[in-house]
C-alpha cells in the first residue's frame, strides 16, 4: 500500500479522503466513493488553502487534467478531480467518480453506455448539480476544465449554472470559434488549447500550466466591498446610437441613489440583462434600447431571441421601455447583407458592421412584438416614445430619418398595448436630454409605486 499512498499524495488529495481510495490487491477494483461519503468529507483544511474543482472526461483526458491538478497543488491550493467521462475507465484516480456524479444527477450511466450523445447530454445535466452542491457546502472556490467537443459541452453546462463572479476557466479546442453556446450569459474564461488535448507536449504543457495559474490567480484575487454595493440596482440597455441619452439618464438615476449597470444591446447583452432581471435582484429595468428586436424580426446578427423584454415583465420588476434603435438591423461587412435586401438604405457603422434601415412593414411587426412583451408586465411599467427619432441615425437630417417608418412603429405599439399601460409621447429624439430625463424619472416613479 506504500505505492498507493505515494500516488494519492501526488494527486494532492486531502488526507481525510485518502481512506476512501482503496486500490484492490490482486486485481480487485478501486473503491468508488459515492456522494454520501464525499458529502461529509472536509475539503479545505485551512483558511489559506482554496479548493479548485478540476472537472473533465478522465477516460480520455485524465492525464492532462491530472497535470493541471498537480500545477494547482504546486501553487498551494487543493485540486478536486471530478470525472464526468462516460466511456472507458478513468486514466487517473478521481476524487469524485462518474458514479457519484450520476447519483447526484439521478441518471443511470449503465443504460447510456452505448449512446455517447445521450451520455454527454446526461452528464451535462448532472455536472451543474454537483458543482452547485459543492459551492453551497463551501467546498470549492473555483473550477477549471479541459475538453474537446463533448468535454467542453459538459463542463461549460456546469459552469453556466454557477454564480457570476465564481472563478471559471475552460481550456478548449473550440475556444477560437463561436463560443456563444458555451459561455451563454456567464463569465466563463475560455482559453484556446491550440493543439488537441491529447497528451502532454511542448505546446500543450505550458498552455495547461498557464491555465492552472489563471484559475489560481482568480481564486486568490480579492476585492474590497464598494459603497455602491449597498445601493439598489438598476439594469439599463444601451447601444452606440443611444449612448448620449442613456448616459444622461444614468447620471439622473445615480444622483437619486441607485447603482446603474449598463448592458450593450448586442444580442448577448440583452440576454444577460434578461438573465439577471429574472432573478428579481434589480430595483428597476431601464430598457431604453430594444434594438435587438429589429434583428430578431428582420434577421440580423444581434438578436437576443424571442424572450427579450419578458424578464422584467414576468418578475414584476418596475421598468420603462423605449423602442430605442429599432430603426436598424445589424449585419457584418456590406457583402454579408442578404440579397433580398438589395436596394435598401444602409449605413456603414465600421468596416465590420453595416446597418440596414427598417421599413414601415418591419416597424409595424417590431412594434407589435414589443407591445406583446410589455403586456406581460405584472409590475409598474411605462412606454416612452421619442417621436422625432428613435436613434441618433433616425433624427431629422440623419441617414435613417424616415417619418413614415417611425409612425408605423409608434402606431403599432400603441394599438397593441393592453389598457392600463402608461404611454408617454414626446416631440424629441431618443438622445435629447429632456427625453432621457423623462425616462429616468418615469422609472424612479415606477420604483416608488412598487415599494
Amino acid at each position: 500500500m506504500a505505492g498507493l499512498e505515494k500516488l494519492v499524495s501526488k494527486l494532492g488529495l486531502p488526507r481525510k479522503v485518502r481512506p476512501l481510495i482503496k486500490l484492490g490487491i490482486a486485481g480487485r477494483p478501486i473503491h468508488r466513493p459515492c456522494w454520501a461519503e464525499l458529502e461529509h468529507t472536509r475539503l479545505t483544511p485551512s483558511l489559506t488553502m482554496a479548493t479548485i474543482a478540476v472537472i473533465g472526461t478522465l477516460d480520455t483526458k485524465g492525464r492532462e487534467h491530472q497535470f493541471v491538478a498537480d500545477c494547482i497543488s504546486q501553487s498551494g491550493h487543493q485540486a478536486y478531480l471530478i470525472d464526468v467521462g462516460t466511456g472507458a475507465e478513468p486514466q487517473v484516480i478521481p476524487y469524485m467518480t462518474r458514479e457519484a456524479v450520476a447519483q447526484v444527477g439521478g441518471i443511470n450511466l449503465e443504460s447510456l453506455r452505448n449512446d455517447r450523445g445521450q451520455a454527454v447530454a446526461a452528464m451535462s445535466q448532472a455536472a451543474p448539480k454537483v458543482l452547485l452542491k459543492l459551492i453551497e457546502q463551501r467546498k470549492i472556490h473555483g473550477v477549471i476544465s479541459l475538453g474537446g467537443g463533448g468535454g467542453t459541452a459538459i463542463a461549460t453546462a456546469a459552469m453556466r449554472a454557477l454564480p457570476l463572479g465564481f472563478p471559471k476557466v475552460m481550456v478548449s479546442t473550440l475556444a477560437s470559434g463561436n463560443t456563444a453556446q458555451y459561455i451563454g450569459a456567464k463569465d466563463i474564461v475560455m482559453i484556446p488549447s491550440i493543439v488537441d488535448i491529447s497528451g502532454l507536449n511542448r505546446i500543450s504543457r505550458p498552455i495547461l500550466a498557464k491555465a492552472a495559474g489563471a484559475i489560481c490567480g482568480m481564486v486568490d484575487s480579492s476585492l474590497e466591498k464598494s459603497a455602491s454595493d449597498d445601493k439598489p440596482l438598476i439594469l439599463a440597455s444601451m447601444f452606440g446610437n443611444t449612448t448620449i441619452g442613456v448616459e444622461h439618464a444614468k447620471d439622473v438615476m445615480e444622483k437619486a441613489g441607485y447603482e446603474v449597470v449598463v448592458f450593450h444591446a448586442t444580442g448577448i447583452g440583452g440576454i444577460t440583462l434578461e438573465s439577471i432581471a429574472e432573478t428579481g435582484v434589480a430595483a428597476g429595468v431601464f430598457d431604453m434600447t430594444t434594438t435587438e428586436w429589429a434583428d430578431e424580426v428582420v434577421g440580423g446578427v444581434l438578436s437576443a431571441g424571442p424572450r427579450r423584454l419578458e424578464a422584467a415583465a414576468k418578475s414584476g420588476t418596475p421598468a420603462i421601455v423605449v423602442p430605442g434603435c429599432v430603426d436598424m438591423v445589424n449585419f457584418g461587412s456590406p457583402e454579408s447583407i442578404p440579397a433580398k435586401f438589395a436596394g435598401r438604405k444602409t449605413y456603414a457603422h465600421n468596416p465590420q458592421a453595416t446597418l440596414l434601415r427598417t421599413n414601415a412593414a418591419e416597424c409595424t411587426e417590431i412594434g407589435k412584438r414589443i407591445a406583446e412583451k410589455v403586456n406581460m408586465s405584472t409590475g409598474p411599467v411605462t412606454v416612452l416614445l421619442p417621436l422625432a427619432g428613435v436613434s441618433a441615425l433616425s433624427s431629422p437630417g440623419q441617414a435613417f430619418h424616415d417619418p413614415e417608418a417611425d409612425l408605423a412603429l409608434f402606431n403599432s405599439i400603441k394599438s397593441n398595448l393592453r389598457p392600463g399601460i402608461r404611454v408617454v409621447e414626446m416631440d424629441a429624439t431618443v438622445n435629447d436630454p429632456f427625453f432621457s430625463e423623462a425616462c429616468a424619472n418615469a422609472l424612479l416613479e415606477n420604483i416608488r409605486r412598487k415599494q
